[in-house]
């Protein structure tokens, strides 16, 4: 999904995570023949025991350039919201580590239909809410059918289903509108994670205020803008999980300060080190660099609401005066690659043959010559306060287009409220970066693509009724050469529009102390804390 933007790469998220402006970067690795394979039946079940040598106890401090937006699973995209409550909110399956499928989860067993109208799943019978009360088919009945009605959240994804039925307390069945290939990836994404039914007789804002789930950690504190704070679910599941006793999520705005409170020892893990401090960090006694493969890409979005924006001869122009190399050489030191695609190269159906707009002033001046504003315009950049690789971006973005005639202001505000602005389609040309949220190209297509989906194409407007349908036609293939088809042509559609000026593909970085056991980021971002210890 998309997200806030650390400094790391910086940069949501979101969903989905869409998502949308606030996080880390990535590439991951997805392919189609496991996604297929997982829309047939299984009966293996998460391993549960705890692992030996692990230590218990202890409160670790993650710390981060942004805050939560918030815990409401059905409408907030922002990666950093979705990686903290994904540790409260489990699916019925969860995606595999390496990004390529689902495994089984709350459910212990799910198995498709012969006409793939439908898919029962079989529930874990041990499963309990953080208030004690056992988990059953009606909660979880009542979390798929909250999601698929939420307005101008992540309902898009459950768009296909038809109806969730309940045979017994622990039997579920989902029941699709038409076949419909995501639904177990689907299945997995956050919005779909199980709540008590009836929000365990609060109201919705009282509930999401303090949520109650059946992950390994539960509600605790949050001083909003400084820090949240989750605490260990006494009566999880997996046996002898969570080995912590507490998470920290800490807000630390600057980079400079972030690395000194985990050399210091008040924090075990730093989100986004920028990738200009990994060689330093690596070697610094006591602390251990990771880059993580990820589902990130990079991208310049364009409000079309917003003239001139809505002229393609403009969008194109400014695409092609990106010089994509430089700036990974100069902000990643040469931790990515160059984008071709709104898709990437770790998502199912990615199509490599896609050439998507790349650096070529010469063809960018030809573009603003047949554009409505031959001349050029000025514009304002709505950038996000203390992300050194937007300012970079930005810097960059400013020199290049002043050779079209385009003058660019920047505007910063803080990285939250750049966010909020954006998915208000209250700018001009801001800088964001999507991460997957499951094993299925589908989100991505709808969000970026589809108006009425949540994503409100990236935040861009862009409507284009040839690509929708696209989108929608690709969803109901369940046969992968057909369904590439249609995914290479809605590559190749979607880059010659130019309605996102795509940068690049990076890693996730991150550095920790070096007695944290068992953090690994998935290619989606996210990551299973009850799976780290100290």
């Amino acid at each position: 999904m998309f997200d806030d933007i650390p400094e790391g790469l910086r940069v949501p998220a979101i969903s989905r995570r869409r998502l949308l402006q606030l996080g880390a970067l990535g590439i991951g690795a997805f392919s189609a023949a496991p996604l297929l394979a997982a829309c047939g039946s299984s009966t293996d079940t998460a391993s549960t025991p705890a692992s030996g040598g692990k230590k218990k106890g202890g409160d670790l401090v993650i710390v981060r350039d942004h805050d939560a937006v918030n815990m409401d699973k059905t409408t907030v995209f922002s990666n950093g919201s979705i990686w903290i409550y994904v540790q409260m909110y489990e699916p019925l399956v969860a995606m595999t580590d390496d990004g390529q499928g689902v495994k089984p989860w709350l459910a212990e067993s799910y198995e498709m239909s012969p006409d793939n109208l439908s898919c029962t799943l079989k529930l874990r019978k041990d499963v309990k809410f953080h208030n004690g009360q056992p988990m059953t088919s009606a909660d979880v009945k009542f979390s798929i059918d909250e999601s698929s009605k939420t307005k101008g959240g992540w309902e898009f994804i459950n768009s296909a289903i038809k109806e969730v039925t309940t045979p017994d307390d622990y039997t579920v069945v989902v029941t699709t509108k038409y076949p419909w290939a995501p639904l177990l990836a689907d299945l997995s994404c956050p919005n779909n994670g199980i709540i008590p039914k009836d929000y365990a007789g609060k109201t919705k804002d009282e509930f999401y205020a303090a949520p109650i789930a059946t992950g390994p950690f539960m509600w605790g504190t949050w001083q909003k803008g400084s820090s949240l704070t989750l605490k260990k679910h006494p009566s999880y599941w997996q046996a002898g999980k969570p080995y912590l006793d507490s998470v920290t999520w800490k807000v630390v705005a600057d980079s400079n300060a972030r690395a000194i409170q985990l050399q210091g020892g008040q924090a075990h893990i730093n989100e986004a080190p920028p990738f200009s401090s990994l060689a330093q960090v690596k070697s610094t006694p006591n602390l251990k660099v990771d880059v993580f493969p990820s589902t990130r890409t990079d991208y310049i979005m364009m409000n079309q609401q917003k003239k001139p924006y809505d002229d393609v001869h403009v969008r194109r122009a400014i695409s092609y005066a990106v010089d994509r190399e430089s700036l990974i050489k100069s902000i990643l030191f040469g931790n990515g690659t160059p984008a071709n695609s709104f898709m990437m190269p770790s998502t199912p159906y990615y199509d490599k043959n896609t050439p998507g707009i790349q650096y070529d002033m010469a063809k960018a001046k030809e573009e603003m010559a047949q554009s409505s504003v031959p001349n050029g315009f000025t514009t304002t950049w709505l950038a996000m306060s203390g992300d050194a690789v937007d300012a970079a971006i930005a810097q960059v973005m400013q020199a290049s287009l002043k050779e079209l005639g385009i003058t660019m202001n920047i505007q910063n505000v803080d990285p939250s409220a750049q966010h909020d602005l954006t998915n208000k389609l209250d700018y001009e040309i801001a800088h964001s970066y999507w991460t997957m949220d499951l094993a299925d190209p589908d989100e991505l297509a709808q969000f970026a693509l589809d108006p009425t989906t949540g994503g409100h194409s990236f935040d861009t407007g862009f409507n284009d009724p040839e690509i929708i349908d696209l989108v929608h036609r690709a969803e109901k293939e369940f046969d992968s050469t057909k369904r590439q088809a249609l995914y290479s042509e809605l590559q190749a559609k979607a880059a010659e529009s130019a309605w996102l000026a795509f940068l690049f593909y990076t890693p996730f970085p991150y550095s920790r102390a070096a007695n944290v056991q068992g953090f690994k980021v998935l290619p989606t971002g996210t990551y299973h804390m009850e799976d780290v210890s100290l």
